[in-house]
């Protein structure tokens, strides 16, 4: 009797701690407003920006609107808040943001010492240098004396001074906050140069500068740089939300489940799917949503591929190639945990 009593509390005590586990400060603040406030930058064309009538687009507007389907069944309940690279931390630990897509690098520092946790890549990167063709220039390393353009607060500040001191090279830097006024100044000749990621680099040349054509990214990366959204720590059930939902966007695209088959996929005979998009619960309940959450965020934003190509791939004004971000069964370092 002792022992059956022991049983039924002691699978009491699971039980409480698993819903526990299930409800989150982050997620019930998120509900009790009504949507997901997520810290992006304006002006980055392919990743995040903003229109004249207040719409987002990007990639990383993309993966907050999937979060917003995850939790509410409506991509549309996200706000974008535009923050600077000096805003963006303060923002998400004070609260203002749940969650910054920001263009940011995923680092050991950031993750341990600022109260934040990465989440996952979403976007694998590395830093660069864009310059105009008419120095003549064909590396970095010739840009000795050279003036360049720098945001600061950033890895880049950090990743700019280390390469060119470890190769012996003297530059100045001109520090200056705003994607938009680094661009003017550097196409007004104000820098030799201007580094970033270069995936921004690329989206500056193909829709920020007056003549694409006179400027080249120059071919050594200085860095890797993996991109990727982050949460405050404390709040597991959050940040297994945002994480998963980046991640069934993922196997989404492994699966073949797109924004326009989704529907037909419910019908599927493979397991793995059926986990995905809810026709066998369990995964939603894990963390305290419908079972259908990775299907609306599937029908909303469709899959990772559909992501990346529409916003920054062959579909889109950058062009990027797939490289590193393609999946892993294709040659890249996607790769996603599983749904199961």
């Amino acid at each position: 009797m002792k022992r059956q009593i022991a049983m039924v509390v002691g699978a009491i005590a699971l039980a409480c701690g698993a819903q526990a586990a299930h409800a989150g400060p982050t997620l019930d603040a998120v509900k009790k407003k009504g949507f997901v406030q997520c810290g992006l930058t304006d002006g980055v064309s392919g990743f995040s920006s903003v229109d004249s009538k207040g719409v987002w687009s990007g990639m990383d507007v993309d993966i907050c609107r999937g979060v917003a389907a995850a939790v509410f069944g409506d991509p549309q309940k996200f706000k974008g808040l535009a923050l600077s690279t000096q805003q963006r931390f303060t923002a998400l630990q004070s609260g203002e943001v749940d969650v910054l897509l920001r263009t940011v690098t995923l680092t050991q520092t950031r993750d341990t010492s600022l109260g934040l946790s990465a989440v996952a890549a979403s976007f694998y990167d590395g830093q660069g240098i864009l310059v105009r063709k008419s120095l003549g220039i064909k590396s970095a390393r010739e840009l000795d004396g050279a003036t360049v353009c720098v945001q600061p607060g950033t890895t880049t500040e950090l990743n700019l001074s280390d390469w060119f001191r470890a190769n012996g090279i003297k530059f100045t830097p001109v520090v200056i906050d705003k994607v938009s006024e680094v661009v003017r100044a550097f196409e007004s000749g104000r820098c030799d140069a201007f580094t970033d990621d270069a995936s921004q680099l690329a989206a500056v040349r193909a829709t920020q500068v007056s003549k694409p054509d006179d400027y080249e990214i120059l071919p050594e990366r200085f860095s890797k740089e993996p991109l990727g959204p982050m949460v405050r720590q404390g709040d597991e059930n959050w940040l297994g939300i945002v994480r998963w939902t980046l991640f069934a966007l993922m196997e989404a695209e492994e699966y073949g489940i797109t924004q326009k088959n989704v529907d037909e996929m419910l019908k599927s005979n493979n397991p793995n799917v059926l986990r995905i998009l809810g026709v066998t619960p369990g995964a939603g309940k894990n963390m305290g949503l419908d079972e259908k959450w990775a299907y609306n965020a599937i029908k909303a934003v469709g899959n990772y591929g559909e992501i990346f190509e529409r916003n920054v791939g062959k579909n889109s004004k950058l062009g990027l190639a797939r490289g590193t971000n393609a999946l892993w069964n294709h040659g890249g370092a996607m790769y996603p945990w599983p749904v199961r």
